[in-house]
C-alpha cells in the first residue's frame, strides 16, 4: 500500500496555466479554478463558483490561488547506467570532439563497460536517486531507455531496472529498447551482424518479457546507418511496437523521413533536420523532441530549425536526454529554461513541451499532459506568480504541491 496519501476532494481556489487544461465550464480571466479528483480520477475541472452540487459534500483543499499545470513528463533519459564519465567533459572542454572521443574509447562505450560491470540491484541504486530528482520537480511520467548493456542479457537488466523504479516510486514509466545506440567492442567491423543480433535476438525475446514500450535507434555516422535503423523498424513494427529515433543529432543522413515513414512517436535531438525531414514529421503526426542540455553540453552550434518547426506546426517537446555523457541533467524546469534562452522557444512553447507534446511523444497523450476530467489525477501546483516563472527562475524548485497517480507525493 501506498504511503502516500489519497488526493480525493476538491481542490479549489487554484489558477489554471493558460493552455495547459481543459475545462468542463470556461475559466474566466481572473477567476478561480477547482480540480475534482474521485478514485485517483480528475472528474471535473471549471470554476469554483461553478462546482456541481453533486461534489460539494467532499473533503475541500484549498489551492491558496496556486498555479497548476499538468504533471511534468520527461520523454527521452539514459537513466539507468553503471559509472559516470566526467573524464569526457573535461576531454571536450580541452578540445576534444564528440566523435573523437568516441574513438578513443570513450563515449557510449565506456558507460556499456560500466553498466554490464553493475548488476541489477546496484543500478537500481544508482537510478533511484537521479530519477527521484526529477520526481522532486514534478515530473509524473518518464522515458528511460536501455542502450547501454548491448547484449540482450544487460539490455534486459536496464529494462528491468526501469520498470522496478516505476513500481517503487509510483510513476509511469515508460522503457524504450535502444539496443541499436553504439556497436559493442566484440562485434567491431561487423555491424550488420549485431543489428541482425538486436533484430532476431534481443527485441523479440525482450518484447515477449513485457519489457518494451517502445523502441529507438541511432541513426548516425558514428552509429548506425539508414538501412541498418531501417531494418530495426521493420523488426520493431512486426512486433506492433512503436518506433522513435536519435535523428540529426551531428549529420542529417535522412533519418527522419525513414522514422515518419515508419509512424514514428517521435524524431529526437534535430539540430541538423531538413525541411524535408520536417515535412515528413508533420505529414506523420511525428513529434520533435529537443534535448537543449545535450546542445548545452556539448556545445554545440548548429541550432535545431525552431522557426521550420513552428511554422510547419509539427509539435516540440523538451526533455532532459539524461545521459552520463552528453547531458547530466537532472532538472526539467532547467531544461524548459534552456529552450527558451537557447532555441528561443516561447514560454507557452517551453510548458507545453514539457507536459503536452512530450506526453504525445510517448504514446500518452490520453493520460498525461493535460488537466482535463477522465484523466489520471497528476499535477503540479506551484508557488510562483504567474507561468512565465517556471522557465525563469534557475536551479530554484517553486513545486508547493505534487499529485502523482492520485496520491499527494509533495505538500498537502
Amino acid at each position: 500500500m501506498s504511503i502516500h496519501p489519497c488526493a480525493d476532494g476538491v481542490w479549489e481556489g487554484l489558477r489554471l496555466a493558460p493552455g495547459l487544461a481543459r475545462a468542463d465550464v470556461a475559466v474566466g480571466a481572473g477567476e478561480r479554478a477547482s480540480l475534482v479528483v474521485q478514485g485517483g480520477v480528475l472528474r471535473w475541472v471549471g470554476p469554483s463558483a461553478a462546482l456541481p452540487a453533486g461534489y460539494a459534500r467532499l473533503a475541500r483543499r484549498d489551492g491558496g490561488g496556486l498555479l497548476a499545470t499538468p504533471g511534468l513528463v520527461d520523454c527521452h533519459t539514459h537513466l539507468v547506467y553503471g559509472g559516470q564519465r566526467a573524464n569526457e567533459f573535461a576531454m571536450r572542454l580541452a578540445g576534444a570532439s564528440y566523435e573523437e572521443v568516441a574513438r578513443a574509447g570513450g563515449g557510449i562505450v565506456s558507460s556499456v563497460r560500466a553498466t554490464r560491470e553493475a548488476s541489477e540491484d546496484e543500478l537500481f541504486a544508482l537510478a533511484l536517486p537521479r530519477l527521484s530528482a526529477l520526481l522532486a520537480e514534478g515530473v509524473c511520467a518518464i522515458e528511460i531507455k536501455s542502450g547501454y548493456g548491448l547484449t540482450l542479457e544487460h539490455e534486459r537488466k536496464q529494462l528491468r531496472v526501469a520498470r522496478r523504479l516505476g513500481q517503487a516510486l509510483g510513476v509511469t514509466v515508460r522503457t524504450t529498447f535502444l539496443g541499436a545506440h553504439a556497436l559493442p567492442p566484440e562485434y567491431a567491423g561487423r555491424s550488420q551482424d549485431y543489428t541482425d543480433a538486436v533484430c532476431d535476438e534481443m527485441l523479440p525475446a525482450l518484447a515477449a518479457e513485457g519489457l518494451v514500450d517502445a523502441v529507438d535507434a541511432f541513426c548516425e555516422r558514428i552509429a548506425f546507418t539508414l538501412a541498418e535503423t531501417r531494418q530495426v523498424f521493420q523488426a520493431a513494427q512486426r512486433l506492433g511496437i512503436p518506433v522513435k529515433l536519435h535523428a540529426g543529432q551531428l549529420s542529417d543522413m535522412g533519418g527522419a523521413q525513414l522514422a515518419a515513414r515508419h509512424g514514428a512517436l517521435s524524431c529526437d535531438h534535430i539540430e541538423h533536420l531538413s525541411q524535408e525531414g520536417i515535412d515528413a514529421m508533420k505529414a506523420a503526426g511525428t513529434v520533435a523532441v529537443l534535448l537543449p542540455g545535450a546542445y548545452y553540453t556539448l556545445r554545440d552550434t548548429h541550432l535545431p530549425p525552431i522557426a521550420q518547426l513552428r511554422a510547419a506546426g509539427v509539435p516540440m517537446a523538451v526533455s532532459t536526454d539524461h545521459n552520463p555523457g552528453t547531458s547530466p541533467a537532472l532538472s526539467l524546469l532547467l531544461m524548459a529554461n534552456m529552450a527558451c534562452t537557447l532555441f528561443r522557444l516561447t514560454v507557452p512553447e517551453a510548458l507545453a513541451g514539457i507536459t503536452t507534446h512530450a506526453a504525445r511523444a510517448l504514446g500518452l497523450s490520453d493520460t498525461h499532459g493535460l488537466i482535463a476530467a477522465g484523466r489520471p489525477a497528476n499535477f503540479v501546483l506551484w508557488s510562483v506568480g504567474e507561468a512565465a516563472e517556471l522557465a525563469y527562475w534557475l536551479g530554484h524548485n517553486p513545486a508547493r504541491t505534487i499529485v502523482r497517480q492520485g496520491r499527494i507525493v509533495k505538500g498537502a
